[in-house]
Formats: C-alpha cells, structure tokens, sequence
C-alpha cells in the first residue's frame, strides 16, 4: 500500500514552477520555466496578455504527451524546464499577465496561477533586464543563469547563431537554402568529410583510364546524395528525439560495426576481394537501362550513406542551430531542408575529386596501386579514430604504432620504389617507433606518446559538476571569476583533441588559469546529463559555455565543435574582455 502524502510535503508552487522573464531583444521577450523535479506544468493552461504592450504570434514548443486522470484525457505537459520566446511591440516599460497550471507527480494538482511580471524594455537590443518571480509568502529563491539557447543573442550582427536562428524562423527557404549550403561548405574540409575522400576516391580510381569527367561527376553527385540523404535523416531524428541520439550512435558495439566495416572496405584496396554489387543484382538492374553502369551508381549511393554513418554528424554550430529549431518547432522540412543543404554544401570537395578524375588522380601502372594501398592504411586509421572512444589508450597506441611499422615495411621493403617511397618509409618508421616506445615505457597519450618520459606533460584541472543544482551552487558561491562550463564524453574525440592539444597550449593555458573551469561529463548519458544539455540547448559534446562574474552565461561566445589553439585563443579573449 503506498504511503499517503501530506500537503506540507509539497513544494510552495512559486519554488515547484519558477519563472525568469527578460528581453532578449529589443522586440522579443523570453520566458524561461524553471520546473522542480516530480513537478510539471500543463501546455493547454498557458495564458498570456500585456498590459502597455502587445503581443505577437508565437507557438509553444511541443510537450510530453501523458494520460491526465485530472481532465481524463491526453494533454501535453512539461518537465524540468520549457523556455517561451514572444514577440513584442512596445514603446517602453510593461506587465505580462500570465496565467500557469502544473501538477506534482504525487498527486497533488495547484489552482491556476495568475502572475504579473514587470518587464523593462532594452533602450537598445544589446541590453536586456531580467525579472525573478519570487514567491511573497516565502524567502526568494535564488536566481539560476539564464538559460540560452543555440541562435537567441542580444546582439545579433556578432554572432553566428543567431543569424542560423532568425534566418531558420523567418522560414524563407530561398534564404535558408543558400545559407546552410555556404555553411556546409565551410565545414567540408573537417573531419566530418575528409575521411570519406579515400572512399570515394578509390571507386573513382577502379573505373581504370576510361572514366570520363561527366561519369566521374556523377559517380561523386550519387555519393554525395547518399551522404546528404542519411547525414539529414539523422539530424531530423536527433532534432526530434532529443540529446540521446548522439550518445547511442557512440555506443561500444555500434561503434565496433563501423570499425569492422572500415577493415572489410580496407581489405579490397589491398586486393583481398574486388568491392563490386553482386553479380546477381547487376543483372536484375539490367532491366531498367545500362545494367552495370546503374548498379554501379546505385552501389556508390549506399556507399556514400554507409559513410554517412561511420563518420557521423559534426557537432557546430550550423547543426547545433537546426537542432534546436527542429526540436523546438518540430518543422522538420524548415529543418531538413536546412541540413540537407548543408550536407550538399560539405560535398563540394567530394564533387570536385570525380570532376578531376580525367587530370589529377594517377589511373593505371603502380602509381594506382600505391594510392590504393594508401587508402587502405588511411581506412585502417579511421577504424582505430573510430573505436578509441571506447579502447584504453594504451591500445590505440599499440594500434597506431602496428599500422605505421606495417605501413613502413612496406614501402621499404615490399614495394620497389623509388627515393620517395624510401623516404616515406622512414617516417613511418619513426612514426611507429615513437608510439610503441611510448606504450612500452608507460605512455598513455596518442597525441604525446613520449610526454611522460620527457617530464613536460601538461594537465588542465577542471572542476567536475553532475547536474544542473551543482552548477548554479558553484556559480554563486564563485560570482567573483569568469567561468569556462566544459562538456565532455569519453566517446568524444574531438573533446580529446581540445584537451590534448588546445587547453595545454601555453599561450591558452596561461589564459585559462585566469578563469574557474567546470566541466561535465555526459558520456554515462543519464537523467542529469540530459537535463544539462536540455537546459543549454545542446544535442551533445563538445560545448564550451562562459558564464560572467554574476553568473550569467556571456551571450554569443559559445564554442561548439573543436577549435585549434589560435582560433581558441580568440575566443578567449573575446570572453576575457567582458566588462
């Protein structure tokens, strides 16, 4: 029998439902719900009005839907936090009238809640003023950071974000189109795409000498729509699922499956089998036109979709803004289109390769050997890139350091070539001499394999948090310092890359030590995790968030996706030159 619950032990509806109104811009107020664990508040029950003020069209982001014994129906509902944005027309100060309803997960249900907050209107869209709604019957709670969200600025001609989020809600897709297809093409030479040039190259190179530009494009349009097509089904699933996509994606054995596909692809580039479609589906293709010729295309398509997925979508910020509105609109063409454009635009390098068929890749003799082989080894070391999230360093090291002995001995002794292969080898063989050295001897650093024998191993000590109460403690009680909000995953590898080899530069290092530096660590992707990405508006690690010295996060300085030391550095300085 359950134990019967007591009035008194439920929280003050003030406490369970907080409330943070602001101005974000000059037109457009936020509100920011704050829901207390157990606690949830009703969509249908928003009530909104102003007085001084009017009110523009504006939607609510879509809630959990749940059978309610309260109204015996389904409603929708929302827990842990929900943030608002209206439009707004008014020449100065003003009250919003809002009227609120939520139940706890007990069993109580409170009265509706009708609540005026005063809002001061921004002389400029750089300045915006907050109002806590506090409770009169009891102590005020103390304020949380606000909470921002990917594309939501107070200045908008500074930051990126922002542009990707007015252009995605104006829903004009001759803007949004153009845009993200620039954007893609700024992400393209990333490792969001790089890994996949060896792929496509080598099915350019097995055509032989024949290949003609026109089929060497079409080859590469195939994959790359392929990739497009896949790469925009899981940023829509992401959108609409929410943060834990990215996680299961890096699941051990999801990510074990990709790694043996990348050895099973590298072993046709070292001649073990022809990578081909069966025999049996060429001919049935047969039927519809040119037989091989479309088997062909059809095999390069699910190729470039299987490449898709083994490298996965880049976290930055074009993906993080179309993210945050699929999740928030649930406008999923608005949004695929936006994705979708962006991953034509991260093809143009691939498009380029089959264009340059006819002049720049060698086709025949030796030399298409060697560039098989080479890509081969590159797809070998995309298959350890791939696993070491979830191997221990020092079996990447060991990995690493095979691949490049394997690698040398080839080009030194199996291949005859000439002085360049010669020396090819010879970096290789220094290359895998210094990784298992620095395996043998106690490394554990694929990026400094020898740090710890040469005593200039350099660590920066972060501050660990576990959930979003923890952070607003230690931001209070740290109102005094500028703060660097960390999240991390062990299945991150370009969270590594920043610590490894961006947080340790010494010009970097030297400016985060001026600063208190928190991280989290999302790779268990828990309730807590979750609610911290949920409450930042991020879909998954790497993101930097800054907070001032009252504890509010600096608008538009985010860092989402890797930076290297000298792009880092001005994001730094950007941060450190806050008032």
């Amino acid at each position: 029998m359950a134990r019967p619950v007591h009035a008194d032990e439920f929280l003050d509806p003030a406490v369970a439902f907080k409330v943070d109104a602001k101005m974000v811009q000059a037109d457009k107020l936020r509100l920011e719900f704050t829901i207390a664990k157990g606690y949830y508040l009703y969509r249908e029950r928003f009530k909104f009005d102003a007085e001084g003020a009017s009110l523009g069209k504006f939607d609510i982001p879509r809630g959990k839907i749940k059978y309610d014994e309260t109204f015996e129906k389904d409603v929708e509902t929302y827990h842990d936090s929900l943030v608002i944005e209206i439009p707004v027309k008014a020449n100065g100060d003003f009250k919003l009238k809002l009227t609120q309803q939520g139940c706890a997960d007990a069993g109580l249900c409170y009265p509706p809640m009708d609540l005026v907050l005063p809002i001061s209107v921004p002389r400029s869209a750089s300045a915006a003023a907050t109002t806590q709604v506090e409770s009169p019957a009891i102590a005020p709670p103390s304020t949380s950071p606000a909470t921002e969200t990917v594309g939501s600025s107070v200045n908008a001609a500074q930051q990126e974000s922002s542009r990707i989020a007015s252009t995605l809600q104006s829903g004009r897709l001759i803007l949004i189109v153009p845009l993200f297809f620039v954007l893609g093409l700024g992400l393209s030479f990333t490792p969001c795409v790089l890994p996949m040039v060896p792929i496509l190259s080598f099915i350019i190179v097995g055509e032989g000498a024949a290949i003609k530009r026109s089929r060497g494009f079409f080859l590469s349009l195939s994959y790359v729509l392929g990739m497009a097509l896949v790469y925009t089904g899981l940023g829509v699933s992401a959108g609409l699922l929410g943060e834990g996509l990215a996680a299961a994606l890096q699941n051990p054995w999801v990510l074990s499956a990709f790694a043996a596909l990348m050895v099973l692809l590298s072993l046709s580039m070292f001649g073990v089998y022809q990578l081909q479609m069966p025999a049996a589906v060429q001919t049935k293709l047969t039927y519809f036109s040119e037989g091989r010729r479309n088997g062909k295309m059809i095999g390069v398509f699910l190729m470039g979709a299987i490449s898709a997925l083994i490298v996965g979508p880049c976290v930055a910020a074009p993906l993080a803004g179309a993210l945050v509105y699929i999740s928030q609109t649930r406008d999923v063409v608005i949004g695929g289109s936006a994705l979708f454009s962006m991953a034509l635009g991260m093809g143009v390098p691939l498009l380029l390769v089959g264009m340059s068929a006819g002049s720049v890749l060698p086709r025949t003799g030796m030399w298409m050997e060697q560039i098989k082989r080479f890509f081969g080894v590159l797809m070998l070391g995309m298959a350890i890139y791939m696993i070491s999230p979830v191997i221990p360093a020092w079996t990447q090291m060991l990995a690493w350091g095979l691949l490049f002995a394997a690698y040398a001995v080839y080009q030194g002794f199996i291949y005859k070539g000439k002085l360049a292969s010669k020396f090819i080898a010879g970096v290789f063989f220094i290359l895998a001499a210094v990784q298992l050295l620095g395996v043998s001897t106690g490394g554990r650093d694929v990026f400094s394999p020898l740090a710890h024998l040469t005593g200039t191993q350099v660590h920066v000590k972060f501050q660990r948090v576990r959930s979003s109460v923890e952070l607003d403690a230690v931001l209070a009680a740290n109102k005094d310092k500028l703060v660097m909000f960390d999240f991390y995953a062990d299945w991150c590898v370009s969270c590594k890359e920043m610590e490894k080899l961006t947080f340790v530069e010494p010009r970097v290092k030297a400016k985060l030590d001026q600063m208190l530096l928190l991280q989290v660590d999302v790779t268990a992707n828990n309730v807590d995790d979750k609610a911290l990405l949920k409450r930042f508006g991020l879909f998954g690690p790497p993101g930097i968030i800054f907070f001032d010295r009252n504890g509010q996060e600096i608008s538009g300085k985010r860092v989402i996706g890797y930076q290297n030391a000298d792009t880092f550095l001005a994001s730094l300085a950007a941060v450190q030159s806050q008032p």
